[in-house]
């Protein structure tokens, strides 16, 4: 089902079952596989490939629960030249996935997340709202991403990688702010990243670390709590 108000570029290949909703703009060469549903107004710009069974442009939704409910004012999604969106995945309205961005099965991205040229996000990553990440970023299966987090360029992120932004867990009035990861950092498969926690550039983070309190450029830190290393 294609609404008569999208616009569909040249050699677009659309797949079975797919849906696009009103005011989609689809550039040249694009790929749809089967069962992709792709919302209202979503922008996919040229050479895009979007995998079986994908939602894209999907508004977020909250409960009475919620104290900090989603933002209503978001703009379209947009995806960039020379992406791929694997099978199974969710991006949000208001996110912005740039040039050669890779985005690997069952991941997950929500609203205001911004995602720099030629970044991964590995399989099954969830990707909170309000994040940067950077040019050249690697997040590698199954890591989590907290809201209000910043990943500059080229950091690597391992397998499994969980990050927290409430210092008061679940206090509903005091401000987030997720870790902030500087250029070129390496975090380790299994690390845990606690709020607001700084991690300087070319830092490295050991395998199964708990970040607590900030790290140095250049450090070296493992354990729970991380400590540098040969201290």
């Amino acid at each position: 089902m294609i609404d008569k108000t999208a616009i569909l570029g040249e050699n677009v290949k659309i797949g079975n079952y797919v849906v696009i909703e009103e005011d989609v703009l689809i550039g040249d060469h694009v790929e749809i596989g089967n069962h992709v549903t792709i919302k209202t107004g979503t922008i996919i710009a040229d050479h895009t490939t979007v995998h079986d069974f994908s939602l894209l442009g999907k508004a977020p939704t909250s409960n009475k629960k919620m104290a900090r409910k989603p933002a209503g004012d978001l703009e379209p999604l947009y995806i960039g030249e020379n992406v791929t969106i694997g099978s199974h995945t969710c991006l949000y309205q208001g996110s912005v996935l740039y040039h050669g961005v890779l985005v690997a099965d069952m991941a997950s991205i929500r609203e205001r997340v911004f995602v720099g040229e030629d970044s991964i996000i590995g399989k099954n990553v969830m990707v909170e709202n309000n994040v940067v990440i950077g040019q050249h970023v690697t997040i590698q299966t199954g890591s989590y991403v907290t809201a209000h987090m910043v990943i500059e360029d080229e950091v690597f992120i391992g397998p499994c990688v969980s990050s927290s932004n409430d210092k008061y867990m679940a206090s509903r009035t005091k401000p987030l702010q997720g870790p902030i990861v500087k250029k070129t950092a390496r975090i380790g498969n299994n690390a845990t990243l606690l709020p607001s926690v700084i991690v300087g550039e070319k830092a490295i983070i050991g395998a199964g670390s708990v970040v607590t309190k900030d790290v140095s450029a250049n450090q070296v830190v493992i354990g729970n709590p991380a400590k540098e290393l040969g201290k």
